[in-house]
């Protein structure tokens, strides 16, 4: 990876720059308990994430998608005999879910810092909901450390191509930091841009591939201060 011809440095934001699937994960615990009279918490679980992938074209990543995904699930599952009690509170979790606390990851405020000393410009390149994503940067106080923010509904190769258009350079001056293959890591080496993965412990079924690349431009971190040494900082 030559260090000298990055010119902008992206971040994801979910479980890179600070927590998201365990809250994700705690909150489909609770409504698989809801539940539990209709099915067994696997059978809920695997049902809930059928009806994620179902809505992903109509209602995008984030937050709310989930919530009306629960809620879906909840009236399919039971053949429309969940009650209206039950349903309010699956709102409840959903709108639990949009409003936690931005617990940011260990090392990331060091290391912003310092990589904000070079002579790079920071910037996330995250995907989900606009007024979800925008709340939790908010609540994170990271916003100041970014020249750009960009928020895409996806995180395809096309999409990473409209991003660097956008920035007005090319592929090699270019490093994604991420914690998924899928979205951060294998769109970017594709377009012949640098990427490091810093695998978080628990990651969503959608993000799971078994690919990893072969490219001189992925590199492979243990977690997010680890950097600093590439730029000898």
């Amino acid at each position: 990876m030559d260090i000298k011809k990055i010119k902008v440095i992206g971040f994801d934001a979910d479980d890179t720059l600070w927590i998201n699937e365990p809250h994700y994960q705690k909150t489909e615990a609770s409504f698989c308990r809801l539940l539990s009279d209709f099915l067994p918490q696997k059978e809920l679980s695997e049902a809930l994430f059928k009806t994620e992938m179902q809505n992903l074209a109509l209602y995008g990543y984030g937050g709310k998608s989930f919530l009306l995904s629960m809620i879906e699930t909840a009236q399919r599952i039971s053949k429309n005999r969940v009650d209206n009690q039950t349903l309010a509170q699956i709102i409840v979790l959903g709108k639990t879910l949009l409003d936690q606390p931005v617990d940011l990851l260990d090392g990331v405020k060091e290391t912003l810092e310092k990589l904000g000393s070079r002579d790079v410009d920071l910037i996330v390149a995250t995907k989900g909901d606009l007024l979800d994503q925008e709340r939790k940067l908010a609540k994170s106080e990271l916003k100041h450390y970014f020249h750009h923010i960009e928020i895409m509904s996806d995180k395809k190769q096309q999409n990473y191509e409209a991003l660097l258009a956008h920035l007005e350079i090319t592929p090699e001056n270019f490093l994604m930091i991420g914690n998924s293959l899928k979205s951060d890591i294998l769109p970017v080496v594709e377009l012949g841009g640098h990427a490091i993965h810093i695998p978080y412990h628990t990651t969503w079924a959608h993000e799971h591939v078994e690919a990893v690349p072969d490219s001189p431009y992925y590199q492979k971190m243990t977690i997010i201060s680890d950097v600093l040494d590439l730029f000898e900082l």
